[in-house]
C-alpha cells in the first residue's frame, strides 16, 4: 500500500492538545532558567580558578570540579533521592527538627522540580564547562597583567579589564551555540526524576515526544512534537546570531 499524505493533520493533533500550552511553558521555563543560571556560572569560575596563584589548589579545584561530569544520570538522580524524596536525609533532618511529620517530600513537590532539576544539572556540568574559558584564559599576554599592576590596577580590577575582555569572543560563540540548543532540556533527566506528584511542571516537549511517540505508538504526533522543538531552536539561532 502506499503512504498517504496526510499534509498538517499530526501538527493540528499535537497543537489541539489540551496539555500543549503546559508542555511549552514547562519547557520554556525549564530551558530558560538552566540558560540564566547555568550560562555565567562557568565563566565565572574560570575567571576565579585563573586567578587562583596556588598551582596545586588550582589543580585540585579543577580536579574538584570536573569531577560530577562524569557521574552518570542515573547515578545523579539516585543521589537526588537519597536527599529529597520521600524519607531521604532532608525529610529526616525536617521531621527531628520539628517540621512536619510527613517530611518536606520534594520529589513529590511541583515547585520544587526545576530547581531540583536546574542546580544539580549546573552542579554537574559548570567545571566542565569551564574548561573553554580557561583555555581562552591561557591565551592571554601575561604583559597586559605586568602593565595593568604597573598602573595600580588589583587582581579583582585586573579580571575585569585584562581577563574579561580576553574571553568575550569565546563568550559570545558559545552562547550563540546555547541559544540554538536552548528549547533542548533532554528528556532523559526529566523522566528519571518525574513522580505523580510533580507532573505539573516535570511533563516538557521531549517528555511528550517519548511518552506519545514512541510508548504511545503514535509516531507522527510525536515527531511533530519534536519538529516544533526543532523549528523554535533554529529560530532562536538564527535571532541570537544577527543580533
Amino acid at each position: 500500500d502506499l503512504t498517504q499524505w496526510v499534509g498538517l493533520k499530526n501538527f493540528m493533533t499535537f497543537f489541539s492538545n489540551p496539555n500543549f500550552w503546559d508542555y511549552f511553558k514547562n519547557t520554556f521555563l525549564l530551558c530558560i532558567l538552566g540558560f540564566i543560571v547555568g550560562f555565567p556560572l562557568p565563566i565565572i569560575v574560570a575567571l576565579l580558578l585563573n586567578s587562583v596563584r596556588s598551582h596545586k589548589m588550582k589543580k585540585g579545584l579543577q580536579i574538584l570540579f570536573y569531577a560530577p561530569h562524569f557521574i552518570s544520570l542515573v547515578v545523579l538522580v539516585g543521589m537526588l533521592r537519597l536527599l529529597f524524596d520521600s524519607g531521604g536525609l532532608f525529610d529526616q533532618l525536617s521531621i527531628r527538627m520539628g517540621g512536619d511529620e510527613n517530611g518536606l517530600k520534594l520529589f513529590l513537590s511541583p515547585e520544587a522540580f526545576r530547581p531540583l532539576f536546574i542546580f544539580s544539572g549546573n552542579w554537574q556540568d559548570f567545571g566542565w564547562s569551564a574548561i573553554i574559558y580557561l583555555a581562552a584564559l591561557s591565551g592571554v599576554d601575561p604583559s597586559l597583567h605586568e602593565a595593568a599592576k604597573i598602573d595600580g590596577a588589583s587582581r579583582f580590577r585586573r579580571i575585569f579589564s585584562v581577563d574579561l575582555p580576553a574571553i568575550v569572543p569565546t563568550i559570545v560563540m558559545l552562547m550563540i551555540l546555547s541559544v540554538g540548543n536552548l528549547m533542548s532540556c533532554g528528556y532523559e533527566k526529566v523522566l528519571l526524576m518525574q513522580t505523580p506528584g510533580n507532573l505539573a511542571t516535570s511533563e516538557i516537549l521531549s517528555t511528550y515526544v517519548y511518552t506519545f511517540g514512541l510508548i504511545g505508538g503514535q509516531y507522527g504526533v510525536g515527531t511533530a512534537a519534536g519538529l516544533f522543538n526543532s523549528v523554535i531552536n533554529v529560530v532562536l539561532l538564527v535571532i541570537a546570531n544577527f543580533t
